[in-house]
């Protein structure tokens, strides 16, 4: 891949994540203006390696290699209304995180009851 292909994708990624993504067009109901808002993160990656020559494998053999990658994510995360008279963010609650932090907390709970009435029965 050359190197002015690698910025030309780098660039277009730039208009993917950029604050426009992290606040949303503003919508006007009446007095009220909505603008939503998200959670944006990105990560790159890459590696290179190289089987050196040796150990019974002639040089011309030798194996290398090399990848690369990124990604993105989007997340909603609240909604900021605007009125004439103040301004209130209203969170987006996850529901699903919601609902695996308390079934985590309820397992720990069983395992530690568990635990403690196993002491409590030996003695």
């Amino acid at each position: 891949m050359a190197e002015s292909d690698v910025g030309g994708r780098l660039s277009g990624f730039k208009d993917l994540v950029g604050v426009d993504r992290v606040f949303g067009r503003p919508e006007v109901i009446g007095e009220k203006t909505i603008i939503p808002v998200a959670r944006v993160s990105y990560g790159f990656g890459g590696g290179f390696g190289r089987k050196k020559a040796g150990g019974g494998v002639p040089a011309e053999e030798s194996d290398e290699g090399g990848g690369g990658g990124g990604g993105a994510s989007i997340k909603p995360v609240a909604i900021l209304e605007v009125t004439p008279g103040e301004t209130k963010l209203i969170p987006i609650v996850d529901v699903t995180r919601v609902a695996i932090c308390a079934m985590l907390l309820i397992a720990w709970n069983v395992f530690w009851v568990t635990k403690t009435v196993r002491c409590l029965g030996r003695k």
